[in-house]
């Protein structure tokens, strides 16, 4: 008898262990299987929400670095266009959720927000030269208001699509692990922006590096982003009877603006949505605010102040991570089908902790190669942050419709990435005041003071780690488990039949 499937040890491993838990477990409906290539195709718009949100965070510090601009004005000019989200992300997901046209609910939005995207931010990097710090502090803050407006266009409903492709526990999981694992190639290249942008055999400057930079991400984002909205297709619609079926095709400007009051404080009542949207905030808020001082460690502490190499190994670090972070997602994403979606959070960011301390031990000028030890375990931050949390929300828009008949994807996903932002806003505006607070100054170069570099260390290595932990208290008591989610799902069904809520 041949030996067995590695799949099959793994099947015998999950059933046995949900045995013990005393969870039955419910096989995946042929009908709610998304599909590998559908999956890839969702995918591909991950991989254009990344490659913007790295591409605005990585190439900010060009304006310290290229035009010499103050750290906090670099931080105010991440964070301020950030602030208009707050009304913008959730009217946009009020607005996917109400659209009814020939073309779905999300798809026309996903279509013309990445071409707008793609061309703004190609515009917005095309600085005149010669121009005052003034100048381009109001050019790049107008032309960021902008940008993230068509980014949330085309982010918006691509998240929404996601959480209605299907109704499966772990169908969902599987998706947003495969998405996740595509998206994660927009960080295989960005930590070579900077290198890019710096290659004095292709441009001049750092500034002419980031133009042409600018264009070709540009043009990634339309020819990528619009492929969702090209070839997948919507699978809910209101059910008859339900309050979202009977509402008119148009409201007036009150009518609207109620409905959507209503929707956002019904959101935002949420207690299992508002655990996942704190847990969200602190790890990826914890990444972000220390992504740049990665950059000035490396290049300040352990290369001596060399930018060219710096910038080369820091490559070289966030290659490393990139890479992990596919077997990461892989890992995470196996792990919460076995043993939930909550524990395997528990596991990713206590795994992600460890690696952001070991950056203290490890970024060393004695022997530089060790920077590339805790970019793995690193990876498990990020990487299981987002291959989970998608999933988790997807179940919490179902309890939603349970107690409220309506479904609110898009409202929900807006809320979430709006936490996202905000988390990203606060980070570049905070990280610039913290690095001023080190006594960093680049005239200097690599004669920074010795305070300096061990303040740059401190942030660097231990700011992730408590917010890590702080995220993992805050979803403790995380409350929906398969098998809830599997009563919610039965419920819903009952309610509406088999059919309903499917195209």
């Amino acid at each position: 008898m041949g030996a067995e499937e590695p799949s099959g040890l793994f099947q015998r491993a999950i059933a046995a262990w949900h045995l013990r838990q005393g969870v039955e477990r419910v096989p995946t409906r042929p009908e709610d299987r998304v599909g590998f290539l559908r999956m890839v195709v969702y995918g591909v718009g991950g991989f254009v929400n990344n490659t913007l949100a790295a591409a605005i965070g990585g190439m900010l510090i060009v304006l310290n670095l290229g035009l010499g601009m103050d750290p906090a004005m670099v931080g105010l000019l991440g964070a301020l266009p950030r602030l208009t989200d707050a009304l913008t992300d959730p009217l946009m997901g009020y607005l996917s959720d109400h659209t009814r046209s020939r073309w779905g609910r999300r798809r026309p939005y996903i279509f013309g927000g990445a071409i707008a995207a793609g061309l703004i931010f190609m515009v917005l990097w095309w600085l005149p030269p010669g121009q005052s710090h003034s100048f381009y502090f109001a050019w790049f803050l107008v032309g960021s208001l902008l940008f993230y407006l068509a980014y949330t266009v085309f982010a918006t409903p691509w998240v929404a699509l996601g959480y209605e492709l299907t109704p499966d526990y772990n169908e969902r999981t599987r998706l947003m692990g495969t998405q996740n694992f595509i998206s994660q190639l927009a960080y295989v290249v960005s930590p070579w922006f900077l290198w890019f942008m710096t290659n004095e055999a292709w441009f001049p400057d750092q500034v002419v590096g980031a133009r042409w930079l600018a264009v070709i991400i540009g043009l990634v984002v339309i020819v990528l982003g619009i492929q969702p909205a090209l070839l997948l297709r919507e699978r809910f619609a209101a059910p008859t009877g339900s309050p979202a079926a009977e509402k008119p095709l148009t409201l007036g400007l009150a009518d609207s603006l109620r409905d959507f009051a209503r929707g956002l404080k019904i959101t935002l009542s949420s207690g299992p949505f508002l655990k996942l949207g704190a847990a969200t905030f602190l790890v990826f808020n914890g990444f972000i605010l220390i992504s740049s001082f990665q950059f000035y460690v490396i290049i300040y502490y352990v290369f001596g102040g060399d930018q060219a190499l710096g910038a080369r190994w820091a490559g070289y670090s966030g290659t490393v991570g990139a890479v992990s972070t596919f077997v990461v997602i892989t890992l995470v994403t196996w792990l919460g089908t076995v043993i939930g979606k909550r524990r395997a959070f528990f596991v990713a960011i206590g795994l992600s902790m460890v690696g952001y301390a070991l950056k203290w031990f490890c970024y060393n000028p004695e022997v530089p190669w060790l920077l590339l030890v805790p970019a793995p375990l690193m990876a498990f931050g990020l990487g299981g942050l987002f291959t989970l949390m998608g999933s988790m929300i997807a179940d919490v828009v179902d309890v939603d419709e349970l107690e409220t008949h309506e479904r609110r994807e898009g409202m929900y996903g807006s809320i979430f990435w709006w936490v996202v932002k905000l988390g990203m806003a606060a980070a570049l505006a905070g990280g610039g005041f913290l690095l001023n607070a080190t006594g960093f100054d680049v005239a200097l170069g690599g004669q920074q003071s010795e305070l300096t570099i061990t303040l740059m260390r401190i942030f660097d290595a231990f700011i992730p780690v408590v917010a890590s932990g702080l995220a993992i208290w805050a979803v403790w008591a995380y409350p929906i488990t398969e098998e809830s989610a599997g009563q919610v799902r039965a419920e819903l069904e009952r309610r509406r039949g088999r059919a309903g809520g499917q195209q």
